[in-house]
């Protein structure tokens, strides 16, 4: 066989195995929709208040962008939720109340996060905001450049308005267990570039990046059962929980940060 014949039945033989992949993939990803389902619906608890009010001093206002997980999906009271959560401890922390907005919907990718900063009310100046997205951008396959485009005018956006960001970064997917191999290991190594990514793009908008992955990624490797929700996609009570602890060194800082601000500014 010559050597141009041997790279043309080479070549085929690399699309073919590409073409197998892909479908595949394709019928995996079909399967895991299938295996998840919606059993949450796609309303998450309404835990928009202000926490603690009987503290003295005038609220922090804690602002929520992102996803399903910043929504709260799959908690089954508002005090569980992520923002439930965060806005209880940083109260205990700041010895004052703290007004929880959240903007974050289900299903969100990064591309939505202006349109979640666009339902804010003009005049409406957060302390401190929290972003989580990523999982649906790893899903729905969105360029990485993009995710991180939208964070970055997100992050901008907010610095801008005077709020201390924080970012939680994509989960490691490699935990969902409904996703069938080889799918869950490519949706891992997807979710952990994102991660690294945003991270960067955080650092240079701005914000404080938490990683997801290392902080409590093993948590949901090892106990799946403790840390999912009935949908094995979701986090429950207890996912939300440890998310909260993960994230909350960076939310108190922030919120330190925007007191002192606010104190400065403040007419003697």
């Amino acid at each position: 066989m010559s050597r141009i014949r041997i790279l043309v039945a080479g070549g085929l033989a690399t699309v073919l195995v590409l073409a197998g992949l892909r479908l595949v993939l394709a019928q995996q990803a079909a399967l895991a929709r299938r295996r998840i389902g919606k059993p949450l619906g796609e309303e998450s608890l309404d835990a928009d208040r202000i926490w603690r009010r009987a503290l003295d001093g005038d609220p922090v206002e804690l602002l929520l962008l992102g996803d399903s997980i910043a929504a709260g999906l799959g908690a089954e009271h508002r005090k569980e939720t992520l923002g439930g959560r965060l806005a209880k401890a940083t109260a205990r922390r700041m010895h004052r109340p703290v007004r929880l907005r959240t903007v974050a919907v289900v299903g969100s990718e990064s591309p939505d996060l202006p349109g979640q900063l666009d339902t804010l009310p003009s005049g409406y100046r957060p302390d401190v905001a929290v972003i989580v997205v990523g999982g649906n951008d790893v899903t729905h396959r969105l360029p990485v450049a993009l995710s991180a485009q939208h964070l970055h005018e997100a992050i901008r956006r907010l610095r801008a308005a005077g709020a201390e960001v924080v970012v939680g970064t994509c989960p490691d997917l490699g935990a969902l267990r409904a996703v069938p191999q080889p799918l869950r290991r490519i949706a891992s190594s997807l979710s952990r570039r994102l991660a690294d990514i945003q991270a960067e793009t955080a650092r240079r908008a701005g914000a404080e990046p938490v990683d997801l992955r290392r902080a409590v990624g093993p948590m949901f490797f090892d106990e799946p059962e403790a840390m999912f929700s009935l949908d094995r996609f979701h986090p429950s009570a207890l996912g939300y929980r440890r998310t909260a602890e993960a994230l909350l060194p960076a939310v108190g800082r922030a919120a330190e940060t925007a007191l002192s601000s606010r104190r400065r500014r403040a007419p003697r």
